[in-house]
């Protein structure tokens, strides 16, 4: 485990040293506070801090292994399910042996809560959760860090400068991913492609597969290696997407002036904002473990690519944003919406664009048509995605 300790998660010998630096960490506490007590007095916030201290020193002092910590946030993750969801649904899961170790590769559309919800799926099913792939630079602060590491993160470097710094990151990342799934029979979850799909255009990066395959063995084909790896494409489908305002903003800075600055610490607002933001409903489709032959990195992600777009739900946002934009035909996808949701999104709409510029109302909704685009090119294509 040495070679690992730079990007593994951290285990139960870890555990105590991180607890302790969690219950003196006045940033944390003071974020705590800030969220949960948001409507109290500022007055009240001296206390509040007193009382938030104690009470988590109260609840980590009775952990004594990542398995109970996890157990530990458990109910606040009902809780945000419960009140930023109006229904969780999964399919395909059921189709799938867990009892073998799955890399699990879904589209990016939220930093914190794809990798949640793919674990509360296999949680609520009585399965072990996965180990998750979190770029380092989402850790901008070490308590962040501590926090991602104890609920089974691991690193992937994306700091490294230089080729041969960038490589020997890659090759470690790559064993670390094959030693977790063959030697610790621990599921991994990793998203299609470096950041969010802020376009709404789910598609893999082949370099994640080539990633991926740097540590196959030379006297082994690339075929065999990738079925040994048992990888499932994941589509994680949301209603509503709490960040779709600053993507829109986003996607039009780039597009208006060449360049975008992300401000200081706007990944964990994005963070933020994607746990306690309303979801509506949310689905998650798990297709089967890859068993076809490919030649090439570019095959796999094709073929994850179609899987994964397939896979989507489609909700009335979808459907109403790509009517609004004239993107694609929707005449038989609007029949089978009712009127109820219809107005819904709608609504929705005109709330979320309300003072808006035309220009980043039109990428917020082409975020929300991309996906029927995509699966109409699929038909169209015979199977083949646009990025063919």
């Amino acid at each position: 485990m040495n070679k690992f300790d730079s990007i593994r998660p951290y285990c139960d010998a870890d555990l105590q040293e991180v607890l302790a630096k969690f219950k003196h960490n006045p940033e944390l506490i003071d974020i705590i506070v800030t969220y949960r007590f948001a409507h109290w007095h500022r007055l009240a916030r001296p206390f509040l801090k007193i009382l938030t201290r104690w009470v988590i020193s109260h609840h980590l002092s009775k952990v004594k292994t990542v398995r109970e910590f996890q157990l530990l946030i458990e109910p606040y993750m009902q809780q945000m399910i419960d009140t930023t969801t109006s229904k969780f649904t999964t399919s395909g899961l059921d189709g799938i042996d867990l009892s073998k170790p799955c890399l699990f590769i879904s589209n990016h559309r939220d930093i914190a809560m794809d990798p949640a919800f793919v674990n509360w799926a296999l949680h609520t099913s009585g399965k072990d959760t996965v180990r998750i792939a979190i770029g380092d630079n989402l850790l901008t602060k070490d308590w962040v860090s501590d926090l991602m590491r104890l609920n089974k993160s691991f690193i992937v470097n994306r700091s490294a400068e230089g080729k041969r710094e960038k490589l020997a990151a890659s090759k470690l990342l790559s064993e670390y991913i094959y030693f977790s799934l063959t030697e610790e029979k621990q599921h991994i979850w990793i998203a299609q492609r470096e950041g969010r799909a802020k376009d709404g255009n789910d598609l893999t990066n082949p370099a994640l597969i080539s990633m991926i395959a740097l540590n196959k063995p030379k006297d082994q084909s690339f075929s065999d290696y990738i079925r040994e790896l048992r990888i499932v494409p994941v589509a994680i489908s949301y209603e509503y997407d709490p960040c779709d305002q600053t993507k829109a903003m986003e996607l039009h800075q780039k597009e208006s002036s060449g360049t975008y600055e992300k401000q200081d610490h706007e990944d964990i607002m994005s963070i933020s904002r994607g746990i306690v933001g309303y979801k509506g409903r949310v689905h998650l489709n798990f297709g089967q473990p890859i068993t076809q032959d490919f030649d090439s990195a570019k095959e796999v992600a094709e073929y994850l690519d179609r899987a994964i777009i397939s896979g989507y739900r489609c909700f009335a946002t979808n459907v109403l944003a790509a009517q609004k934009t004239g993107l694609a035909d929707v005449e038989t996808l609007l029949a089978q919406c009712t009127q109820e949701e219809l107005a819904r999104a709608q609504r929705y709409f005109s709330e979320r664009t309300a003072g808006m510029d035309s220009q980043v109302t039109n990428k917020l909704l082409a975020m929300y048509a991309a996906v029927i685009v995509n699966q109409q090119n699929i038909q169209r294509l015979g199977g083949q995605t646009s990025a063919s």
